[in-house]
């Protein structure tokens, strides 16, 4: 071998560690995002999601806190009252919502099939006339 293609065989060496260097240096880099983005991900959004949610304010934060410190009046506790009864009807209307859903889309489908019907009322359904 001649001296030049030795250099450069030598070169092509030395071209090859750097690019193997570079691609491990990615792949420490892609584990390490995959590692720590989807946390960075969720901790941004659910902040996002609480800058947008209303402040209520909470009835009973501050009680255990300053319980000595401070008396609530009537109208506080009438409003933290009136703000957990609130809460709970949200609750309630929350679970009992898939079964309204679904009632609601067998009686859609109890109209359609009477439309479907050709237009035939049942003379349970007619009203009677009076003179």
């Amino acid at each position: 071998m001649s001296s030049q293609s030795r250099s450069q065989v030598a070169a092509d060496e030395e071209e090859m560690m750097k690019l193997e260097e570079e691609v491990k240096e990615m792949s420490e880099k892609l584990l390490d995002y995959r590692t720590t983005l989807p946390g960075q991900l969720s901790s941004t959004i659910s902040s996002l999601l609480e800058s947008q949610r209303p402040v209520l304010p909470a009835p009973d934060a501050e009680a255990g806190v300053s319980q000595g410190l401070m008396r609530e009046t009537t109208e506080d506790s009438d409003e933290a009252e009136k703000l957990q009864l609130l809460k709970q009807k949200i609750s309630g209307n929350a679970t009992t919502m898939p079964v309204v859903l679904n009632r609601l889309k067998e009686h859609m489908a109890r109209i359609d099939a009477l439309d479907s019907s050709n237009g035939i009322i049942h003379p349970a359904f007619k009203m009677k006339r009076t003179s």
